[in-house]
């Protein structure tokens, strides 16, 4: 017996459970693994699978075969951030005027797939992966309920709180403004809710192979605590000098929007020297957004920064109606500080230059740099030094200064 069914024996008898695992943006959390590990302990009782999808797009079927393998296709139910909603409640403006340090001055609605509400389930499992994340600073836990299960005004507000409360002060962290949003959410409006949370944490062995380095299973906050203490350990990569040019590749089974795949700026730009070289090889990603209209938000306004961005949500009604696009698009830039090669499969150069990067010709990157000859980290092709990463979604690189009490 594992160690999932082990918990659950000690939870006692469940008639009718929900499971809320992630999608195929985190095809490498172990999730796939618990989740059928759920389906065999509980049969029948588990009578619903939603993908934590926010605003990404529905799994496919073919990706829910890569990450669930082969589970009952009829458990599968596709969360709709845009309707279908139930609303527990309202986190009032000054709390988010104090969370923002003054920038931001609005109410922020507590919102849920209403199947959780109205589903009558006696269990809602959770089941996702603790790693350092650009908006709630670490990943997981009520974030997979307000954001993942959540609707598009909360996700766009709380992604917009953290972008511009400043990405480098957020990453990492495990005390954060928006977590500290998602624990106000869950301490005054969903304790009603009977949800135990599954998280893992993931790191790479001494052979270099990604395992399970901790399960944390509970329904209060310290399992998220003591999962993000670990994490910590095994997902952040601390830097004695700059990097100068980085490699990021983006396996095209998990990766086929700039929306994920932005995740090789973000998770790198604490490592990168002034003026340093960013190339992204995704030989899968072939759209912007995961959206149609965010996509579309993406090509009108481009990854221009926070000040161009937060002037053009003041601006423009259809930026400010979606606050999560306009969030991405501060995640997305350099802010000048370095530049980004994008290489997309499915993009043209003229779309990739018309949203603020350079191109980057993906064949030709692949051939140089190409990703089963380079090990993880510094390298040295043809004499140039360059630094790889396979997969930005596992970790966050940083110089030592920025997690100074770090081991």
């Amino acid at each position: 017996m594992g160690q999932l069914s082990e918990a659950l024996e000690k939870l006692g008898a469940r008639r009718k459970v929900l499971c809320l695992p992630p999608d195929i943006s985190r095809l490498h959390s172990g999730a796939g693994e618990l989740t059928r590990e759920l389906w065999r302990y509980y049969g029948d009782r588990l009578s619903c699978v939603m993908p934590a999808i926010g605003t990404h797009a529905p799994m496919t079927d073919a990706e829910i075969g890569i990450m669930f393998g082969d589970m009952p296709r009829r458990l599968f139910r596709v969360h709709d951030w845009r309707g279908g909603l139930a609303r527990l409640g309202e986190v009032p403006p000054e709390f988010v005027r104090q969370l923002s340090e003054g920038r931001l001055d609005f109410a922020w609605p507590a919102e849920v797939n209403r199947l959780l509400v109205e589903g009558g389930f006696d269990l809602i499992i959770s089941i996702g992966q603790v790693v350092p994340h650009e908006v709630a600073g670490m990943a997981n836990h009520n974030k997979n309920i307000f954001v993942g299960a959540g609707g598009a005004e909360g996700i766009g507000k709380s992604h917009y709180l953290g972008a511009v409360y400043g990405l480098e002060r957020i990453m990492g962290r495990a005390d954060t403004p928006v977590r500290r949003l998602f624990d106000y959410a869950s301490e005054n409006f969903a304790r009603h809710l009977p949800i135990l949370y599954v998280l893992t944490v993931m790191g790479r062995n001494e052979e270099g192979k990604l395992v399970r380095q901790g399960l944390f299973i509970g329904q209060d906050r310290e399992c998220f605590r003591q999962a993000a203490a670990l994490s910590l350990k095994h997902n952040l990569t601390l830097l004695d000098r700059d990097i100068s040019k980085a490699v990021v590749y983006l396996d095209p089974q998990e990766y086929k929007s700039t929306w994920i795949g932005n995740k090789a700026i973000y998770r790198t730009r604490m490592a990168l020297a002034e003026g340093a070289e960013l190339v992204i090889i995704g030989p899968g990603v072939k759209t912007f957004g995961e959206d149609p209209e965010i996509d579309r938000l993406i090509r009108k306004y481009g990854y221009r920064g926070t000040e161009a961005t937060v002037e053009a949500v003041r601006r423009n009604a259809d930026l400010a109606a979606n606050l999560s696009a306009a969030a991405h698009l501060i995640h997305g830039s350099s802010e000048g500080c370095f530049t980004i090669a994008w290489c997309p499969g499915g993009l043209s150069r003229q779309e990739v230059e018309g949203v603020g990067y350079r191109w980057g010709e993906p064949a030709s990157m692949l051939k140089r740099y190409d990703p089963a000859r380079l090990e993880e980290g510094f390298n040295l092709i043809d004499g140039e030094e360059i630094y790889f990463i396979s997969n930005p979604a596992l970790g966050l690189w940083a110089q030592r200064r920025h997690f100074p009490d770090a081991g």
